[in-house]
């Protein structure tokens, strides 16, 4: 792909967004107030405004290789504390896809160099929940599923931060488990108990 297809791009992209509203962008430069944070995958098939089908300014959006929220990861805590306490976000989502490459690497034994402490999270959410997973004989359901468990598993680290915490308590904050499904274009919600799961971690990660 030339480069200067993308200049070329953006500027029907400007005339598109004028012709049906000529303030468009005088009115994204005033701020944003997005109610939704979506920390999703870094995979380039995966557009999270797209999929979404949100205009600028909707959505706050952290991308990451397999959509992890790590607690000594700054940029994600960053990125989580900023958009609940300071623009208010009234939803955070954890999406993770069906082909994800980060997901598949953690699933082989071998050296990823640089990779591997970022794997190693991962793997450890194989390991939380290997007793399932060794079940499932079929090597892509497995594959799918620890997609599905490894968002699940972050939405719980979200669930640890003080930020999500104080949220929760002050104004009704929910976290949101979402895979995409690359095959067919779907958003599949997971439906994870968000108060049930606050309630049980918190004889641990009540975090005041």
């Amino acid at each position: 792909m030339g480069l200067d297809k993308v200049f070329k791009n953006n500027e029907r992209w400007i005339k598109e967004k004028l012709d049906v509203n000529p303030d468009f962008f005088e009115n994204l430069g005033k701020g944003q107030q997005p109610e939704l944070l979506y920390i999703g995958c870094s995979d380039s098939r995966v557009t999270a405004e797209e999929i979404m089908g949100l205009e600028p300014g909707e959505a706050f959006v952290h991308r990451n290789i397999a959509n992890m929220v790590i607690s000594n990861d700054l940029n994600v805590m960053t990125v989580i504390n900023y958009a609940v306490k300071y623009l208010k976000v009234k939803h955070v989502v954890v999406c993770g896809h069906y082909g994800c490459g980060g997901v598949k690497a953690a699933l082989k034994s071998e050296d990823m160099g640089i990779l591997n402490p970022w794997l190693r999270n991962i793997r450890d959410v194989y390991r939380l929940h290997k007793k399932e997973l060794n079940e499932i004989k079929d090597e892509h359901k497995k594959y799918n599923r620890l997609v599905e468990l490894n968002v699940q598993e972050q939405c719980i680290n979200l669930i640890k931060t003080a930020a999500v915490q104080r949220a929760f308590r002050e104004r009704g904050l929910i976290v949101h488990a979402w895979v995409f499904d690359i095959h067919t274009g779907k958003l599949i919600d997971l439906k994870i108990d968000f108060e049930g799961i606050l309630k049980n971690i918190m004889e641990i990660y009540r975090l005041e």
